[in-house]
């Protein structure tokens, strides 16, 4: 199964149209807000920090060059070829590699894997921007990536975010400048229920290790000044693995975090 023809040529529009400059996108806030603080909590689960690191639906790569300054090996996947070559322009100096994936097509993941080897996957706000068909698929190809040793960490907005969202859109002045073209293309964020995402690893043969809640940061501002965050939610899942009876020991990933 992969994603249909309209959503894939929504995200081709979005990114063709978004410009290059860091930050101008919805989500595309600065990395220690981001991927800083995801990383505190998805470090102490990984059972080998040494596997290559994914960054599914990397965009234009702002979070895939973070995770490049502290993984070997890290590569930013997406569906868009305008995304990946933001990105790519963006890392001159090649501190990542970048593919084009389907991540509802279980077949790519799993060559993916093959090529790669088992994988930590950090994904942030797919899940919620997908069909409803394709969410199962989406979490049966995350298995195809981690293999038995490889850890998950999604961040999705929880069911509190889409009524943030809608008094966004339906405000007297229409939707911030920078959530517009998200809305005009199509990208509007699906309901899914906050139990429902657990639901899609467990079913996909994952089991999920830790969750929690953190406020999903943009890089838009109400008309005060304040700063517009999402409410969300995040899981660290992967294989449970058993040694000696128990669950294997993380390994601490060297240097600091931020």
């Amino acid at each position: 199964m992969s994603v249909t023809s309209r959503y894939r040529d929504a995200w081709e529009g979005f990114w063709n149209e978004a410009s290059g400059d860091r930050g101008a996108v919805f989500w595309d806030a600065e990395p220690t807000l981001t991927a800083g603080r995801h990383l505190a909590h998805f470090e102490p689960h990984l059972t080998d920090a040494a596997l290559p690191l994914i960054d599914l639906g990397c965009g234009n790569g702002t979070q895939t060059r973070y995770f490049a300054e502290r993984f070997p090996h890290v590569v930013g996947a997406d569906l868009s070829a305008a995304a990946l070559a933001h990105a790519r322009h963006a890392d001159p100096g090649g501190l990542a590699a970048y593919r084009q994936l389907d991540a509802a097509d279980k077949a790519e993941a799993e060559a993916l894997h093959a090529e790669l080897g088992d994988a930590n996957v950090y994904v942030r706000g797919v899940l919620h921007q997908c069909e409803p068909d394709d969410r199962q698929p989406l979490a049966d190809a995350l298995a195809a990536l981690l293999g038995a040793r490889g850890r998950a960490f999604l961040v999705e907005p929880s069911q509190a975010a889409k009524t943030v969202l809608a008094g966004l859109a339906q405000g007297p002045a229409g939707p911030p400048a920078k959530l517009a073209p998200v809305l005009r293309h199509g990208l509007t964020p699906g309901a899914v229920p906050d139990e429902a995402v657990p639901g899609y690893l467990r079913a996909a043969g994952l089991t999920v290790l830790a969750s929690g809640e953190l406020p999903l940061v943009t890089t838009e501002y109400t008309s005060d000044g304040t700063r517009i965050e999402l409410p969300s939610t995040w899981v660290v899942a992967g294989v449970a693995q058993h040694r000696d009876g128990g669950l294997d020991a993380p390994v601490r990933l060297p240097g600091p975090l931020s």
